[in-house]
């Protein structure tokens, strides 16, 4: 299997400023990895890193949406394509969208319960709604590996479970961060935990339990392995 990007030995952070340290790990093709770990304790910095490295090769959905208010759930799913195109073809679409954009989007929108919105402003939409949106942006952008920080944390279980499979059937290769341990160990086949600084969990998911997971998190009962609500 090849490897795509790997850490050996490195220190992860902001400035000076060490958020993990010693990390040691490799990102295999094929591989699909649920990141594990208490806010806070660097899983953004992790997929931020792996982001620079891929470069174009990663589609990226962000914990904080990164949309635009104002514009449209169609013209926001657009800009995951933005760089196919003109300036001035982006500028023209912004009036009058292109019908092939406009086809594909609609689609993608129907297949993530988004039908009827495409005209409507991101900022008239709910939580979860948004998360969607967003996601449609990165799946829009075609690309092989897919990073999304807690890109199912305002969706229902339902709805996160029928999301993770859509991702994961449209990108063989994936690192999402969860918090819903449930999910890391039915829809995933790797997992990488940190906790304090440091990579603790680097395993397949058939190998591990609720409880192996909940040692990430210093807070999780003894007898509690229940997932935490989406």
């Amino acid at each position: 299997m090849k490897e795509l990007v790997h850490f050996d030995g490195e220190a992860l952070g902001h400035a000076r400023h060490t958020v993990l340290a010693d990390l040691t790990l490799g990102l295999q093709d094929g591989q699909r990895v649920a990141l594990l770990g208490p806010s806070g304790v660097g899983k953004s910095t992790l997929l931020a890193t792996l982001r620079e490295r891929l470069g174009q090769r990663a589609a990226w959905c962000p914990q904080e949406h990164g949309l635009v208010p104002p514009l449209s759930v169609y013209h926001n799913i657009y800009m995951g394509r933005l760089e196919h195109h003109s300036a001035l073809a982006n500028l023209v679409n912004l009036l009058r969208p292109r019908r092939d954009a406009w086809r594909d989007i609609q689609a993608l929108c129907a297949e993530l319960g988004l039908s009827g919105l495409l005209k409507r402003p991101v900022v008239q939409l709910s939580g979860g709604q948004r998360q969607r949106v967003a996601i449609a942006r990165a799946l829009y952008q075609v690309r092989d590996v897919f990073l999304g920080d807690e890109l199912v944390a305002s969706i229902d279980p339902y709805q996160a479970r029928r999301l993770l499979t859509m991702i994961q059937r449209q990108h063989a290769t994936c690192v999402i961060a969860l918090h819903q341990r449930e999910l890391a160990l039915t829809h995933f086949d790797h997992v990488w935990g940190l906790r304090d600084g440091q990579l603790i969990l680097d395993a397949p998911a058939h190998e591990l339990t609720l409880a192996d997971l909940d040692t990430l998190y210093p807070d999780a009962g003894s007898t509690d392995t229940r997932p935490e609500p989406a």
